[in-house]
């Protein structure tokens, strides 16, 4: 085991032990986005359409922000962005908690989500800043895996603060947030590459959103992955299908545990198995793998054979998200990391909405059998999308390995 943990986590430069330390941190306490649905109509006893428009604020609010907190990481840098973000976030937070008319919660709750989305890019450009080439992998998947420790933990914490005062959900939430920005400020060096580190180029750059969204290869990618997520999202419509099954509701709990306890478990087994693989091959058969766990859901009556179904596209999601992030930090230019994290953020934000609303449409209209053979059949789509793909990116990828060239240095006068 200690061998197995120096191949994972050995080697990594301490200013991404900080940061992962701040990921942890701050899912611990990430409860108001976990339970602002429950909250809404069980404690402020608004509709559930009410609940539904104000989530969806939430996620418009961080598809902006993530836009502007690349531009900023940047522009003046990743502190400034993460800083402000969090410290913003807090502030929001804990203003959210203490009202209860629904015009300002709508408003507060599109902050909220503003606020934490400006500081996202900035957190994982600097994570790609500081960590080198060869070691992204294994960095990224382990902060993959702080995640979805907060989130479990903060998952069966906020059921319980929320039965003793709904109010300690946003304090705790606020103060975490606050805690993150600390850490940041005291222990996270400034990473942004300096003008000369990263060629002539740069000094063309404006700052603006232009040179991600004429990048074709990038765009593409982005796409596909939030296609990908769009299938994984729709998975808000499985209590539908278990009720449709004449299963309890009860069951949705246990059945879609599997998924934080495989990657819990598991994750960090991965970058060993993926790593020698071409990684858009990688994410192209996990696509795959997430479009039969699909097909499983499809047959699924019983529950063991549901557990079965998100045990399968869960195995794919552990493939594809560690190779998506570092494709991700490969494809991005090192002057405009921030730009492009947040561009690729914008895949999973519209995932986020898309995936919910388009699986209750197609539920509605033509059952649930028909919304996991269509999912199935997208995520096999996207693994070609991703095949055909491939050399593009290869050849992206290698074009910016090239070093810069030297500035010229005007030759001296004659004496």
């Amino acid at each position: 085991m200690a061998t197995w943990w120096r191949q994972t986590g050995g080697g990594l430069p301490r200013t991404f032990w900080y940061l992962w330390t701040a990921t942890l941190i701050n899912r611990l306490g990430s409860f108001v986005a976990i339970y602002l649905g429950v909250y809404l109509v069980s404690v402020r006893h608004f509709d559930p359409s009410y609940a539904g428009i104000v989530i969806g604020l939430h996620g418009a609010g961080s598809a902006l922000g993530t836009l502007l907190g690349g531009i900023v990481a940047d522009r003046w840098g990743r502190r400034p962005a993460m800083l402000t973000g969090n410290v913003a976030a807090a502030a929001t937070a804990a203003g959210l908690g203490l009202t209860g008319h629904p015009v300002a919660i709508a408003a507060l709750t599109l902050t909220l989500g503003f606020f934490l989305g400006v500081a996202r890019p900035a957190f994982t450009a600097t994570i790609i800043d500081v960590v080198g080439e060869r070691d992204r992998l294994r960095a990224l998947t382990l902060n993959y895996w702080a995640i979805n420790i907060g989130f479990s933990a903060a998952a069966t914490m906020a059921g319980v603060l929320i039965r003793v005062d709904p109010l300690l959900l946003f304090v705790i939430n606020a103060a975490v947030l606050l805690g993150t920005a600390g850490l940041i400020a005291v222990k996270v060096p400034e990473s942004r590459p300096a003008p000369e580190a990263v060629g002539p180029r740069v000094l063309a750059d404006r700052g603006g959103l232009g040179a991600v969204l004429r990048d074709r290869v990038f765009l593409t990618f982005t796409a596909l992955t939030g296609l990908v997520w769009l299938c994984i999202e729709a998975n808000a419509m499985l209590p539908v299908a278990l009720q449709a099954d004449g299963l309890p509701a009860s069951a949705y709990g246990p059945i879609i545990a599997v998924n934080g306890l495989m990657i819990v478990a598991g994750q960090l087994f991965v970058p060993r198995l993926i790593a020698r693989f071409d990684r858009s091959r990688t994410v192209a058969v996990a696509a795959v793998v997430i479009g039969a766990g699909f097909t499983v859901t499809a047959v699924a009556d019983t529950v063991p054979l549901y557990g079965l179904s998100v045990l399968v596209w869960t195995l794919g999601e552990m493939m594809m998200t560690p190779a998506n992030s570092a494709l991700s930090a490969d494809l991005s230019p090192a002057a405009q990391r921030g730009r492009y994290q947040g561009v690729y953020s914008l895949g999973y934000a519209f995932a986020s909405f898309a995936g919910p609303t388009v699986g209750g449409l197609v539920t509605d209209g033509f059952g649930d059998t028909v919304l996991w053979l269509g999912l199935s059949g997208l995520a096999l789509l996207v693994a070609v999308g991703n095949l055909l793909a491939g050399p593009a990116r290869t050849r992206r990828i290698e074009a910016l390995q090239v070093p810069a060239p030297a500035p010229v240095r005007p030759a001296p006068a004659p004496v």
